[in-house]
């Protein structure tokens, strides 16, 4: 049996150098495959929908500065979801509040009536959050709303009797995300509910009614739910629901996170399979991530790469905050437990360049790959041998002294990745890669 570990290099140090098919990144540590704003804060990913070849990208964004502000929704276009065009902001402030996170639907059979002349309605569906309300000590501030587009997501038109879903008195009632559910003939609408989820449904995208809550009493509690999505995949030729949930704070390794639960849906509850926590990373990089909406059979996931912990501290001028890269989900079975499972989407494969093979390497002592390869910008995989497999750790480094550490530590059978001694870019930002055996004492291994 062989283990498989893909790295994308290039991704990895932003003053890297990289490879000729793909963008030039900026100073100031500005990514090159993943998306950033040009210029100010953004945090969670919203209203991802894919439409007519384009895949949509809105985001949590404040236009005024660099750290958290009164909230507007960002947007951003593309064919592949790995070169990204900035858009003008979709949606702003209003006399109801603050534009917060949310998701959005292709209304093909135009059950909203917003669709004219034949023209599909695409339709956003967000919470506003009324910061009057919030100072005054209310629980209702926030409230589910609805926009529109007649133009394939170019111009948003906000409907005029907005807030279609109130708030009951809850204080964190907030981050609807919607879909069809072809069984029923209804939307549902998936709501993070203070410490559970809350499930309504509506013919129309306009009235809604609750059919259920779950997850008081399951899952990490740790912090607060947020920003859920709910959508099937098929293992075995089964169908299994595949419920999200954000959680902040309360990750496995501090700050931020995503769990999720395996079960069954029947358009009014969700079962799930058994009561196991699970989270979909272990790292500290990756929140409120979510899926895109009119993806057909391909279930596409992309997060805010950053924690509530330090994201206001995080170093880069003009802009603030970066989204993971895309990546396709998928289930896996493992003795009795359904795992769901996380690859970078395909369209990714366009950054790699020619492969280099190295056969047999042995590795007893720190090992310098980086002359045997001809670039350290590329996607690179390493494939391993696990009958002769001992702890290793493979190395990426710059002149600076920062290191990412991709290894593998036998005694807890157990892969792991590490950031370490970051700091300011090196004048001679070269990357470096190295293969070492590794210490087990020296660095732990998330769990």
């Amino acid at each position: 049996m062989k283990k498989f570990l893909a790295l994308l290099g290039c991704s990895l140090l932003a003053t890297a150098a990289v490879a000729q098919s793909g963008p030039v990144p900026t100073p100031q540590y500005r990514p090159a495959y993943h998306f950033t704003p040009a210029a100010h804060w953004m945090n969670d990913p919203n209203g991802m929908v894919y439409y007519q070849g384009t895949y949509h990208l809105f985001f949590q964004y404040y236009p005024g500065g660099m750290v958290w502000g009164p909230m507007h929704w960002g947007h951003a276009t593309s064919p592949d979801m790995v070169s990204w065009q900035e858009q003008p902001v979709a949606l702003a402030p209003d006399s109801l509040g603050y534009i917060f996170s949310g998701s959005a639907v292709v209304d093909t059979k135009n059950t909203s009536g917003f669709g004219k002349n034949g023209q599909v309605p695409l339709v956003a569906i967000f919470t506003h959050h009324d910061p009057k309300g919030e100072k005054a000590g209310t629980n209702t501030f926030q409230t589910q709303s609805l926009a529109y587009s007649l133009d394939a997501g170019k111009t948003w038109t906000k409907y005029a009797q907005n807030p279609v879903l109130k708030n009951p008195g809850i204080k964190d009632f907030r981050d609807p995300k919607v879909s069809w559910h072809e069984q029923t003939k209804k939307w549902v609408m998936t709501l993070a509910t203070l410490d559970r989820i809350t499930f309504y449904s509506s013919p129309n995208l306009k009235d809604w009614t609750k059919e259920s809550e779950f997850g008081q009493q399951l899952g990490a509690h740790g912090g607060v739910w947020e920003c859920p999505d709910l959508f099937p995949l098929t293992l075995n030729g089964k169908t299994h629901w595949v419920l999200l949930v954000n959680l902040n704070p309360g990750g496995p390794n501090g700050g931020s996170a995503t769990q999720y639960f395996v079960g069954g849906f029947d358009g009014h509850t969700f079962t799930p399979l058994n009561q196991k926590t699970k989270w979909a990373d272990y790292g500290p990089d990756e929140y409120a991530g979510v899926t895109w909406a009119n993806t057909g059979n391909r279930r596409l996931f992309l997060g805010w790469m950053s924690n509530w912990e330090y994201a206001n501290q995080v170093p880069t001028s003009p802009w603030r905050s970066a989204m993971t890269i895309p990546r396709e989900l998928g289930l896996r079975q493992e003795g009795s437990e359904v795992y769901l499972t996380s690859q970078p989407a395909a369209e990714l494969n366009r950054l790699a360049a020619k492969a280099t093979t190295l056969k047999n390497v042995t590795v007893q002592a720190a090992l310098d790959l980086t002359a045997r390869l001809p670039s350290t910008t590329d996607k690179h995989q390493l494939t391993l041998r696990t009958q002769q497999l001992g702890s290793f750790e493979l190395v990426l480094g710059n002149a600076a002294g920062e290191e990412l550490v991709v290894g593998f530590d036998k005694a807890a059978n157990q892969y792991f990745i590490t950031a370490a001694r970051r700091g300011p870019p090196a004048s001679a930002p070269s990357l470096r890669a190295g293969l070492r055996p590794r210490a087990s004492a020296r660095r732990p291994v998330p769990r």
